[in-house]
This record gives structure tokens, C-alpha cells and sequence, in this order.
């Protein structure tokens, strides 16, 4: 009787034995093994799809094709549609701002790394060109200031951050932090408006203007845009430093003096520079000299101390 069940139990087991072994369930169990394997491959290595990195690679994205809508029909003479670009533009910075508020909004107040902050200020400024493309010609500068806006989006998303600094959340300094990317968001458009200016001025001595040119507006109107953001940069770097002896409890202690003497130097240069054209006349190469000296001195002030205290000295 046992070895009759045992006998009827290896029956089973072999005949089970022998359906699995047919050649179609053999290849049916090769390919559940390679697909277990891959599934635990993309398990391993894929990022997790967290809301700040779709918002980032969606920006990104919107802000290339932007770019290469609006860089091949300049390349080739024509003018953008202005309201498909700001289209683009429009949805690019609300993806670009959603980014942004992941990294910049803690538990414990504004975090506002390196990277977070040059991501900021580009969003900013893409903004404010776009609002002022309704009144100004300044679509040109958003070939330059897409780029700038895919660059940093994603480098705040991927880049390593450094030593965070969190914010207080005081009205007075979260004013002075605002007057702060106003201007430097300013002062960026003034920058790739002289930029733009000295190509122009280039081409058009040498006699060889090229498809991008040929939709900039007069030379004239170029100058009077890039002084109109001079004007606005410096009022709102005035407004900035003075809202920062306000509330800043002491703008020359150790980690702030070197950020406060090179921001001072830079209004200065901005103020000199206004003086020149009200006075002087200057304009063209001078006028452009003095807007990158002023602009190199104030991105040092911000940038250059933020760098060497987040990624070098971290505190």
C-alpha cells in the first residue's frame, strides 16, 4: 500500500517533471527569468520619479524647444511668432517656479544653496522678459535666457549642494532677499543686452550682418533698452543695499563683509556709468565695458562668496 502511493507519487512528480520540461515551457520560464532581471535592474539603477525632478526635466525641455524654435528662425532671417514663444516661455517658467519651490521651501525656513539661488535668479529674469516683451522689443534676449533657464534648472535638481543656508523668514530680510534677485535679475537682462549690443555693433561696422541681426531692433533703441535696465538694475540695488542696513543685523560681520564691499564697489561702477551717459554721452564699447566690470563685481559679490562658503570654507 505504501509503496504503491510512493509509486503513485513519483508518477506525479515526474509526469509534473515532464510537462515542465517541454520545449515551449522552457523558453516561457527563460523569459520570466530575464524579465524578473531586468525589472530588478531598473529597480537598481532608475532615479525615483519624485515631483521636483519631473517639474525640472519639464522645464528643461520646454526651455530647449523654445530655444530651438526661436534660434533656427533667427538663423535663417525670420522672425518668431511672439506668442508662441512667450507660450513656451510662460509654461517653461511655471515648471521652472514649481521646481524651484521643492528646493527652496523647508520645515525649518528658506533654503537657499548655491545653486538654488543662481536657479532663482534665472527664473526671475526669463519673467521679467517675458512680462516686458508686451511692451518692449526684447524678444532677442530670450535666445540667450533659455539656455540660462534649462542650465540651472537642472543644476539644482542633479548638482551636489553644498553647505545649505537657511533663512529666517522675517519679513524685513525676505524684502531685503527679493530687492536682492530683482536687481541681480536686472542687471543679468542689462548684461545680455550689451552682449547682444556688441554683436550688432560689430556686424554692423564690418558690413556683414548675419540672419540674426537682421530682426534687432535700430542700434539706437538697443542703447536706450540697455540703459532703461541700467536705470531699473541700480534702483533696485540702491533699494537692496539701504533694506540691508536696515534689517541685517551687522552687513560687515565676517562671512558678510566681503559680499557687502564688492556689492557697494559695483554700485558705485553703476553709478559712475549712469553719470557718464547723463554727462558724458557714453555709449557703445565704453557704456559696455562698464556694464560687465559692474556686473562682474556684483555676481562676485553673491556668487563668489556663496561658492567659497558652500563648497570650500562650508559654513
Amino acid at each position: 500500500m505504501c509503496s504503491a502511493s510512493l509509486r503513485r507519487g513519483q508518477v506525479a512528480d515526474y509526469s509534473e517533471d515532464c510537462v515542465w520540461r517541454t520545449p515551449r515551457t522552457f523558453v516561457l520560464r527563460g523569459f520570466y527569468a530575464k524579465l524578473s532581471g531586468f525589472r530588478a535592474c531598473l529597480t537598481g539603477f532608475m532615479l525615483p520619479l519624485s515631483p521636483s525632478l519631473l517639474t525640472t526635466l519639464a522645464a528643461a525641455c520646454l526651455y530647449a524647444a523654445a530655444t530651438l524654435y526661436q534660434g533656427t528662425r533667427l538663423a535663417n532671417g525670420a522672425k518668431a511668432n511672439k506668442r508662441l514663444l512667450v507660450t513656451l516661455g510662460v509654461l517653461a517658467v511655471l515648471a521652472h517656479s514649481a521646481s524651484l519651490l521643492t528646493h527652496l521651501l523647508t520645515p525649518i525656513g528658506l533654503g537657499l544653496d548655491f545653486f538654488s539661488a543662481a536657479s532663482l535668479i534665472a527664473a526671475a529674469v526669463i519673467a521679467l522678459t517675458l512680462l516686458a516683451c508686451s511692451r518692449i522689443p526684447v524678444e532677442n534676449l530670450l535666445v540667450l535666457l533659455f539656455p540660462l533657464g534649462a542650465a540651472t534648472a537642472l543644476l539644482a535638481q542633479f548638482a551636489p549642494a553644498g553647505t545649505v543656508q537657511v533663512i529666517d523668514e522675517e519679513p524685513g530680510i525676505l524684502a531685503h532677499i527679493l530687492l536682492s534677485i530683482l536687481a541681480y535679475g536686472m542687471f543679468t537682462i542689462a548684461v545680455f543686452q550689451a552682449l547682444l549690443l556688441l554683436v550688432q555693433d560689430h556686424q554692423l561696422k564690418h558690413k556683414h550682418p548675419s540672419g540674426l541681426i537682421k530682426n534687432f531692433p535700430p542700434l539706437q533703441t538697443m542703447e536706450s533698452l540697455l540703459f532703461g535696465f541700467l536705470w531699473a538694475g541700480w534702483t533696485l540695488l540702491s533699494l537692496s543695499l539701504i533694506s540691508g542696513w536696515l534689517f541685517v543685523e551687522n552687513l560687515f560681520a565676517q562671512h558678510l563683509v566681503h559680499k557687502t564691499l564688492l556689492a557697494c564697489l559695483a554700485w558705485i561702477v553703476f553709478s559712475v556709468l549712469l553719470w557718464g551717459r547723463n554727462r558724458l554721452g557714453w555709449r557703445g564699447h565704453k557704456a559696455i565695458r562698464w556694464t560687465l566690470a559692474g556686473f562682474c563685481l556684483l555676481m562676485l559679490a553673491y556668487f563668489g562668496s556663496k561658492l567659497v562658503r558652500e563648497y570650500i570654507l562650508h559654513i
